[in-house]
C-alpha cells in the first residue's frame, strides 16, 4: 500500500528566509536598468569609446544569460545555498569594483564578474524557494512575490538611478548592492536551509562550456539585429551558436550525468510552461522600449519623469502575482493562464490605439493591463516549471526557466523593434516636409531620437513639422509591434490551453523527492542541512 507524508508547511522561520532571498532577485534585476540615466556621467569620466560604451550596457546581460544553465547545474551539486552565498561575495565584490572603476575596460570587467554573480543568484533563489516551501499553496504565494519582485526590480532600477544621481556621483547606483549583499551574506546560513541533489555525480565542465558558447552568440546576434539590423556576421552568430546547441544536447543524451537530464522536457507540462514563459517575455521585455520612448520622446517628459510613471504598471500589477496563486487553488492553472495572456491581449488593443495626442493615462492603463495579464501568467508558468521537475533537480529547471526568459526578451526586442523600426522609417520618410538635406534626412529616417536631433537645429515651423511627422510614424510603429504582440499572446493562450491542461503542481500531500523516508523518531526534513 501506498502512503503520503503530509507536506511540512513553511513557518516564520522560512518566510523570514525567503524575504532575505528576495534582496539578490530585486538586485539582480535591478542592475540590469540602473545604468539608464548614468551612462552621460560614466561618458564624462572614464571617456569610453562607443564599442566599449555597448560593452558597459551588454555585458552584464549576456554573462548572466550565458552562465544560467551552468549555474543551476553547479548549484544542483555543490548546495543551492553555497552558490548563492559565493554569488553573493562575487556581486558585492564586483560593485565595489564598479563603483570605483577608474576606465572604460575596469569598469567592463566589473560589470562582467556582476553577469557571473547574477547568474549564480537567480536560479539559487528560485531552486531554494521550490525546496523550502513543500506545500504547493504556500510555494505558489512565494513564487508570486518571486515574480512580482523580479519584475519591480527591472522598473525600479531607473528611477533608483534617477535620485542617486541627483545627490551622489555615479559609482553610487553600485554601491547601493553592497548592503543588501551583506544582509544576505548574514542571515541566509541561519534563515536558508541548505538543498542539493547529492545524485547528480561531477559537474560537466565541458558541457558548461558548450553551453555558455551556445547561448553567448545567440543572444549576442538577436540584440544586435534589433539594435543596428540584419548583417551577415549576427546572422552567422546565431546560426554558430545553434550548432553548438546540438553539440550541446548531444553531450547531455551520451553522459551519465548529464548537466541536464532531458527526460525533464518529456515531464508533463515541463516544456509547454516554458514556450509560454518565453512567449510572456517576448511581449513584456520586447515591448517595454515602445513605452519607454513614448514617455520621454513623444509626451517629452524628462527621463526622470519618465521613470517615475514608468513605475505606475509595476505598482498597478503588483499584487496580481500573489492572487493568481490564491485563485489557481480552485480555477485550473491552463485556463488562469489563458485568461493572463486575454487580459494582455487588452492591453495592447489600448495600445495599438495610442498617438501622439493621446493623454497619459490612457498609455498607462494599455501598460497597466498587459503588465498583469503577463505577470499572471509568469507567476502561474514558475510554479508549473518547479512542480515538474523533481525538487532534486531544482537548480537547472530555475537556470531554464531564466534562460527561456531572457530569449524570449531578446527576441521581443528584436521582432517587435525591427517591426516598429520598419514602419517608422518608412512612414516618416514619406511624411517628412519638402527641402529638407539629405543628410537630415537620412537622420530623421533612422530613430525617433535623430529626428527630434535635426528638428532642434531647423527654423521653428520646418522643425515642427519634422517632429510632428516623426512623432506619427513612431506612433504607427508602436501600434504594428503591438499587433505582433497581441498575436504572440493569442499563441501564448492556445499553447497554455493545449500543453497545460491537467497539469498541476507536486500534489501538497507527496513528500519532496530529495528527502528520503526518515527514519522512526526523526523529522522528514533531517537530510536537508540548515
Amino acid at each position: 500500500m501506498t502512503t503520503t507524508t503530509p507536506a511540512l508547511r513553511a513557518g516564520r522561520r522560512e518566510w523570514i528566509g525567503f524575504a532575505v532571498l528576495m534582496l539578490p532577485v530585486l538586485l539582480v534585476s535591478m542592475d540590469v536598468s540602473v545604468l539608464y540615466f548614468a551612462v552621460p556621467f560614466i561618458s564624462e569620466e572614464l571617456r569610453p569609446t562607443a564599442t566599449q560604451q555597448l560593452w558597459i550596457f551588454d555585458i552584464y546581460g549576456f554573462v548572466l544569460a550565458g552562465l544560467l544553465i551552468s549555474m543551476g547545474a553547479l548549484g544542483d551539486r555543490i548546495g543551492r545555498r553555497r552558490l548563492l552565498l559565493i554569488g553573493a561575495t562575487a556581486f558585492g565584490a564586483a560593485s565595489l569594483l564598479a563603483a570605483y572603476a577608474d576606465s572604460a575596460a575596469t569598469l567592463i570587467a566589473a560589470r562582467a564578474v556582476l553577469g557571473v554573480g547574477g547568474a549564480t543568484l537567480m536560479p539559487s533563489t528560485l531552486a531554494l524557494v521550490r525546496n523550502m516551501f513543500h506545500d504547493a499553496r504556500q510555494r505558489g504565494t512565494a513564487i508570486g512575490i518571486w515574480t512580482a519582485t523580479l519584475t519591480g526590480g527591472i522598473a525600479l532600477g531607473p528611477v533608483l538611478s534617477g535620485v542617486l544621481l541627483e545627490h551622489f556621483w555615479w559609482g553610487s547606483v553600485f554601491l547601493i548592492n553592497i548592503p543588501a549583499m551583506l544582509l544576505l551574506l548574514v542571515f541566509a546560513p541561519a534563515l536558508v536551509p541548505e538543498s542539493r541533489n547529492p545524485g547528480a555525480g561531477r559537474f560537466d565542465g565541458v558541457g558548461a562550456v558548450l553551453s555558455l558558447a551556445a547561448l553567448l552568440p545567440v543572444i549576442y546576434g538577436i540584440k544586435e539585429m534589433a539594435r543596428d539590423g540584419v548583417t551577415a556576421a549576427r546572422a552567422l552568430a546565431i546560426v554558430a551558436g545553434l550548432l553548438v546547441a546540438a553539440l550541446f544536447v548531444h553531450r547531455q543524451r551520451t553522459r551519465a550525468y548529464p548537466m541536464i537530464d532531458l527526460a525533464l522536457f518529456r515531464r508533463p507540462g515541463f516544456a509547454g510552461s516554458l514556450a509560454v514563459n518565453l512567449l510572456a517575455m517576448f511581449a513584456i521585455v520586447g515591448f517595454a522600449v515602445f513605452t519607454t520612448q513614448h514617455l520621454q520622446l513623444v509626451l517629452g517628459l524628462s527621463p526622470l519623469r519618465a521613470a517615475l510613471w514608468s513605475l505606475v504598471p509595476s505598482l498597478a500589477v503588483g499584487g496580481v502575482a500573489p492572487a493568481a496563486a490564491v485563485l489557481a487553488r480552485r480555477v485550473e492553472r491552463a485556463y488562469l493562464i489563458g485568461a493572463g495572456f486575454g487580459i494582455a491581449m487588452l492591453g495592447f488593443v489600448v495600445l495599438a490605439r495610442v498617438t501622439p495626442e493621446t493623454p497619459l493615462w490612457l498609455l498607462l492603463l494599455g501598460a497597466s493591463v498587459y503588465a498583469g495579464g503577463l505577470v499572471m501568467v509568469m507567476s502561474l508558468v514558475t510554479e508549473l516549471v518547479l512542480g515538474a521537475a523533481p525538487p532534486e533537480q531544482a537548480g537547472v529547471a530555475s537556470a531554464l526557466t531564466e534562460s527561456s526568459s531572457e530569449l524570449g526578451g531578446a527576441l521581443g526586442m528584436a521582432i517587435l523593434g525591427s517591426a516598429g523600426a520598419a514602419i517608422y522609417r518608412r512612414k516618416v520618410l514619406d511624411d517628412l516636409p519638402a527641402g529638407l538635406p539629405a543628410d537630415a534626412r537620412d537622420a530623421a529616417g533612422e530613430t525617433l531620437a535623430g529626428a527630434l536631433a535635426v528638428a532642434r537645429g531647423l527654423p521653428a515651423e520646418l522643425g515642427e513639422a519634422v517632429r510632428h511627422a516623426a512623432r506619427f510614424a513612431f506612433t504607427d510603429g508602436l501600434h504594428l509591434a503591438a499587433i505582433v504582440a497581441l498575436a504572440a499572446m493569442l499563441l501564448g493562450a492556445v499553447t497554455a490551453l493545449a500543453a497545460l491542461r491537467g497539469i498541476r503542481p507536486v500534489d501538497p500531500a507527496a513528500v519532496p523527492d530529495d528527502v528520503p523516508a526518515a527514519p522512526a523518531g526523526t523529522s522528514p526534513d533531517a537530510s536537508i542541512s540548515r
